[in-house]
């Protein structure tokens, strides 16, 4: 994990729930002076769960899909250029194919340090169907994954909620603690409360001291109670309105449940506040 951002990268489809991620992702470029990147993937997929895209057998009709991707990408870049107040820029790109392959070539080949991503408020159907998985793109890419709640507030990251499993994470601390030092923003370091309280704790305390030795910023800890490190995560972000979650992959950080399970309902999908995943071994 670098210690600035460069490239950000919102995947769009010219739904309500992209405003979203362009407006977070311009306050982003805006506090680190980086360029965003606006990506549309043509793809129609034979059914939902079939991956072959029917628009290699339709030609024509594949055409006027890039056609009209096009203008409406150049339209989405004029209305937001203006919004960028430092050397960044907006950047725009029509590519076609499955969206999960493209966009990891595009990470790849760009050298994307973000992704932003408009979740919509009711997402169930998206999250089973959806042709882009945040876990996957997490694990593939080792890059965070920024999910914007459609309709919901975006507001500086003044709260960073940073839960802890078993080791420390030092790509999540390093990663809450740069935000931290641009938005002047107080970093939560959670855990639960188990049998192994003198495990979690001392892992708080070593983590702590791994925020304070890269950075001098308000840090507070707390063990809280609770049997699931992602609903115990998810309930204290909502009673101190905090404005980010900084989590990973993995199971530990999914919702409890099986149909939690069986839809994959990790933090990212379940919560109302702004969300940055990372790969397991983040």
């Amino acid at each position: 994990m670098q210690n600035k951002l460069y490239n950000i990268l919102v995947p769009v489809d010219f739904t309500g729930k992209n405003k979203w991620a362009i407006a977070k992702a311009i306050e982003l470029a805006n506090n680190f002076d980086c360029n965003i990147h606006l990506v549309h993937i043509v793809f129609k997929p034979v059914l939902p769960f079939v991956p072959v895209d029917v628009s290699k057998y339709t030609p024509y009709a594949s055409h006027i899909s890039m056609q009209s991707g096009r203008a409406k990408l150049a339209a989405m870049k004029a209305n937001y250029k203006n919004q960028l107040c430092g050397n960044g820029e907006i950047e725009i790109s029509l590519l076609q194919g499955h969206p999960q392959q493209q966009l990891l070539q595009y990470i790849q080949s760009y050298n994307m340090d973000m992704v932003v991503i408009g979740l919509s408020r009711f997402n169930l159907v998206e999250r089973i169907i959806s042709s882009v998985s945040i876990s996957l793109l997490a694990k593939k890419t080792d890059i965070p994954i920024l999910t914007v709640r459609s309709g919901g507030l975006v507001s500086h990251f003044k709260k960073i909620v940073l839960p802890l499993n078993n080791d420390i994470p030092v790509q999540r601390v390093k990663l809450a603690t740069m935000l931290a030092r641009s938005f002047r923003s107080t970093v939560y370091l959670v855990s639960l409360r188990t049998e192994r309280q003198p495990e979690q704790s001392n892992l708080l305390d070593k983590t702590l001291e791994l925020v304070q030795s890269v950075s001098i910023i308000p840090v507070q800890c707390f063990l809280l109670e609770g049997q699931n490190l992602a609903k115990s995560t998810l309930d204290f972000s909502r009673r101190i309105n905090a404005d980010l979650i900084v989590g990973q992959c993995g199971k530990e950080f999914r919702l409890p449940g099986l149909w939690s399970k069986f839809t994959n309902k990790i933090l990212s999908y379940a919560s109302k506040i702004p969300v940055l995943t990372f790969g397991k071994t983040a």
